[in-house]
């Protein structure tokens, strides 16, 4: 497994606004950045997007209000609240497209429910940390400590490298959950909770990892993060959608208004170092 790299807590905001003066114009996997590219003026209609509140449902809302009509398009956000049911309601038709989760999260979909739903292209990283209300540095992790990460295949894995990268534990290529654990000096130990509780488990354990999507929606911020993921993470947030509807114009608009220059700005300004658009 590819270790993701990370940032100590105070470097995050230097890279993220060294990424402001570096935005590129366009995202990976085909997702064009030329908002006008995609709108001709034409009426695209309406296209169904799931995500959850923070930042995706917020994003899609700004993006609807301030970029869409001129790109003929007109962005209905349905909102879901766990990771579980985005992906269901994108595969039956529910919604045209999703924006909640990252490459590796819709190929252990795929996998898992014999779906076959596709990535548009990266959107931004929701970037995941570890918070704690006793320690300042992930080096301050003691004897024992208890620390709490998601139960989830990807984000566990993900929590896993955090720790790796920085030598805390070492893991086995490509570890998912606890089994691949394979050196624990410190003792640690691990409680695996629900991604969408793991905020909630702060106060009861020495180290926590959340995901942007949780913790923003708690008032946790880049300041609090113990450890946090690099802008050079593999765990960006992608435009999902169904193999029919690749070529869609009204998903190739809504990609391009995405990843326009003005919504990255926007990302920016709103999110700090927690939520960094794709370069």
């Amino acid at each position: 497994m590819q270790h993701t790299p990370f940032i100590r807590r105070g470097l995050a905001t230097a890279a993220v606004a060294a990424l402001a003066v570096g935005l590129g114009a366009c995202a990976s996997g085909g997702a064009s950045g030329d908002a006008n590219a995609a709108g001709s003026g034409d009426d695209l209609g309406t296209i169904k997007v799931g995500a959850l509140p923070v930042p995706a449902g917020d994003l899609l809302q700004w993006v609807d209000e301030h970029l869409a009509e001129e790109a003929g398009l007109d962005i209905e956000y349905v909102e879901f609240t766990d990771y579980n049911t985005p992906n269901p309601a994108l595969s039956d038709g529910s919604t045209d497209a999703n924006l909640f989760q990252n490459s590796t999260f819709l190929e252990t979909y795929n996998e898992q429910a014999g779906g076959d739903l596709i990535s548009i292209g990266e959107i931004y990283l929701p970037a995941a940390a570890f918070y704690s209300e006793s320690l300042d540095s992930v080096d301050d992790l003691g004897e024992g400590d208890s620390v709490a990460i998601p139960n989830d295949p990807t984000n566990e894995g993900r929590a896993l490298g955090l720790l790796a990268a920085e030598g805390v534990i070492e893991i086995e290529e490509g570890a998912t959950n606890l089994d691949g654990i394979t050196d624990n000096p410190l003792d640690l130990q691990f409680t695996e909770v629900e991604n969408a509780s793991l905020a909630l488990a702060l106060p009861d354990n020495d180290a926590v990892f959340v995901t942007a999507s949780f913790a923003l929606p708690a008032g946790l911020t880049e300041d609090q993060a113990i450890l946090i993921e690099g802008t050079d993470s593999t765990y960006y947030n992608v435009l999902a959608t169904r193999p029919e509807l690749e070529d869609d114009a009204r998903v190739e608009a809504l990609a391009a208004l995405l990843t326009d220059q003005r919504t990255k700005d926007y990302i920016l300004e709103t999110w700090g170092g927690l939520i960094v658009p794709v370069d």
